[in-house]
């Protein structure tokens, strides 16, 4: 029954063709249903811990997505009445970008100091001001001593300077908003490099990171998938040595990837900077499973039989090899569902997914394309059939005694270095030397700080509790802490407010820049301060509605995600011995990727023995052979193991996306393993020896592995 099945699509070719290319044209239509997200939400889902305490704190606070630009004058020098003038200028138009919520400089620093008996509150750089050498002298000295600008918004060397832009995304169309913003900040900068070409300005932030994962995924796709389509059929070209076979191969490796991302359109998904690559990995599956079809009928025609029994025979003896090895595949990708990223799951399930359609393409569309296209192959002799990969295998059985025990060792040495891989991910290391964005994020790191940072939430416990004296001095015990780890490049902190606020009102006594000591006062100083505030400048960003509780940011150097965590791990270690009266969290993006990282890593290490287990049972079915099931197991761990244990050496940090890199090569590698082993399995079964049998599938399936 299998034989008379496989023979339907060659017996009834051109309906085959017709009923084939429908089914696809309908599953390719969902792809209009395709959208693109780029934003960092997409990597984790509801129930993320990092991600809940991150949405609590938005909420409890403003949000913190922001664009910042960074500016630096060419003399190097930010305190001169012209770009003192610009950087004021800038500030406000920076007002003007869509969603923006809040814009922070020290144009509009709210200063504070004692004029008379009251408290002055006013920008840093307020128009009502000339900007002549003493006024530009304390607007200097301010800038550079005030811990709230220093670090933040001002270099140290007074050098550069940052506009920091607080957006709220409504969150209809994250993507076409940040779009919008970046789009509408390309403009305002383009007008004032015009006006001032010698300045420099460089976007970084959250919003200018997103733009940045979208047009990056976006060019991808749109390079990497036509040049891998153009390599794979030259080489198709010069492997196969037929014009038609290549056209056949071309429609099968379209339609299959045609096919997964409509099917993927119309059960509503999206594309996003982990499912972008889908078509490449499952046009490359897909051009596997024709080759070895193409190769095998090549081969029976060169023999001498006609090409309708050529074709009969490549699909018998390929057909359980290729169901194997999707299956396989297949198992390979599903096991992303382990991961805590869904856009993991999502590039595994689509993957998968393309890999069956493949498969299924593989022995019904091709065989009937192969049995109407003019194909000729010209028969020849049996030394001329004997090439460089039969050459190959009598090597490989030659000196077998010399290849396994070498082998053995080259895995064991591999297997020796993988401890010297470590799970850490930093997002800014995504984008290499020569991306606008890493150079925006390196010249900000360089010359400022970094962009990494981490929100933390204290809870006081009661209402109004921020302005108690004893909440007051551990959040400045607190603060100063943080600021004396090594990572620490700022910490925004409500302490310096107060500070601030004690000392101007006792005349400007620096003495008295401390902390207040009585509750009522402090209250009172925070009130007066926040009335004089003006729109969109409020405290909001760290105090929350009921005065219960506050939020410090800390910016820190551009971390990997083991040195974030490991910092996490001391702030809270920090609060549970000194203060574990006080409830806090801590989140951000980066420290949202750092965990999803570690967990992702772990998940996978989980469910790696039970695809090895699921891949193996599977292999011994189909082969009906369980010493050749249980020898495949060490072939497809090889690659992983020896690819992992170089890495070890030469890098050693396992990001996001190389955590899956062990499943997808071991859902890859069993391809050449199956067909290998099936091919021996034949010979073996046709009476040949084990080296016969080697040779054997050396010379039928060496050409399709290259």
């Amino acid at each position: 029954m299998r034989t008379q099945l496989l023979q339907l699509p060659i017996s009834y070719a051109k309906t085959t063709i017709f009923v084939v290319l429908a089914l696809l044209f309908l599953a390719t239509v969902g792809g209009k249903n395709l959208y693109f997200r780029g934003d960092y939400n997409i990597f984790f889902d509801g129930t993320n811990p990092q991600l809940e305490a991150f949405e609590e704190i938005q909420a409890t606070f403003n949000k913190t997505d922001n664009l910042a630009i960074v500016i630096s004058p060419p003399t190097g020098e930010i305190f001169s009445e012209t770009y003192l003038t610009m950087l004021r200028q800038f500030t406000e138009d920076a007002w003007q970008i869509p969603y923006s919520s809040r814009v922070d400089s020290i144009a509009n620093y709210q200063h504070t100091e004692a004029f008379e008996d009251d408290l002055l509150v006013e920008d840093l750089l307020l128009e009502d001001y000339p900007l002549d050498e003493p006024r530009i002298n304390k607007v200097q000295g301010i800038s550079v001593s005030e811990p709230a600008l220093l670090n933040a918004v001002i270099s140290e060397k007074g050098d550069v300077s940052i506009v920091n832009i607080t957006v709220q995304l409504p969150e209809a169309n994250k993507t076409a908003e940040v779009m919008e913003v970046v789009t509408y900040a390309d403009t305002m900068l383009d007008r004032y490099r015009a006006e001032y070409p010698g300045i420099e300005f460089h976007k970084a932030g959250i919003i200018a990171m997103n733009y940045n994962f979208m047009m990056s995924a976006q060019q991808d796709s749109s390079t990497l998938v036509p040049t891998m389509l153009l390599i794979i059929l030259l080489f198709l070209k010069f492997m196969l040595r037929s014009i038609f076979a290549v056209v056949a191969t071309l429609l099968v490796i379209i339609g299959s990837v045609a096919a997964t991302m409509g099917l993927s359109g119309w059960a509503g998904m999206f594309l996003s900077t982990g499912t972008v690559n889908v078509p490449t990995l499952v046009l490359t599956l897909a051009v596997a499973d024709c080759v070895h079809v193409i190769a095998t009928m090549r081969q029976s025609m060169q023999h001498g039989k006609s090409k309708f029994e050529a074709i009969k025979h490549s699909i018998q003896l390929n057909f359980v090899p290729i169901w194997v090895t999707s299956v396989t595949t297949a198992i390979g990708f599903l096991m992303m569902n382990a991961s805590d990223s869904p856009i993991l799951r999502d590039f595994g399930n689509l993957s998968a997914l393309g890999v069956i359609i493949a498969c299924i393409l593989s022995v019904t569309l091709l065989p009937a394309l192969l049995m109407v296209l003019p194909i000729r192959i010209k028969q020849k002799t049996e030394e001329e059939h004997f090439g460089y990969m039969d050459k190959l295998g009598d090597r490989v059985v030659r000196y077998r005694k010399t290849l396994l025990p070498a082998s053995i060792l080259v895995l064991v040495g591999a297997g020796s270095m993988l401890p010297l891989n470590v799970v850490n991910d930093e997002s800014v290391k995504y984008f290499g030397k020569g991306n606008e964005f890493r150079e925006a994020a390196d010249f900000m790191e360089s010359h400022i700080s970094g962009m990494t940072n981490i929100s933390i939430a204290i809870e006081s416990g009661e209402s109004q509790g921020v302005a108690d004296p004893a909440f007051l001095k551990t959040l400045e015990d607190f603060t100063q802490w943080l600021r004396a780890q090594p990572e620490t490049d700022h910490v925004a902190s409500l302490a310096d407010v107060f500070k601030r606020l004690n000392k101007n009102m006792h005349g400007d006594d620096d003495s008295y820049y401390r902390l207040p000591q009585d509750r009522e006062l402090a209250a009172q100083y925070l009130l007066l301060y926040e009335m004089s505030l003006p729109y969109g400048l409020d405290l909001n960003n760290q105090i929350n509605i009921d005065k219960s509780a506050v939020r410090l940011v800390l910016t820190t150097d551009n971390l990997g995600s083991k040195q974030l965590v490991e910092l996490e791990n001391r702030i809270h270690a920090w609060f549970n011995e000194n203060a574990p009266a006080y409830s806090i969290k801590a989140s951000s993006p980066a420290l949202m990727f750092a965990h999803i990282g570690e967990t992702n890593m772990a998940s996978m290490l989980k469910s790696l023995p039970i695809t090895l287990l699921l891949i193996s049972a599977l292999m011994i079915f189909a082969l009906r052979s369980l010493r050749l099931g249980i020898i495949s197991v060490v072939p497809n761990m090889a690659p992983a193991i020896i690819g992992f244990g170089m890495w070890g050496l030469l890098s050693g940090e396992i990001n996001l996306g190389l955590s899956v890199v062990v499943t997808l090569t071991l859902g890859i590698v069993v391809d050449d393993s199956v067909h290998f082993l099936s091919k021996y399995r034949y010979a073996r079964l046709q009476g040949k020896n084990a080296e016969d049998s080697v040779r054997y599938a050396f010379h039928t399936v060496a050409r399709a592995f290259g």
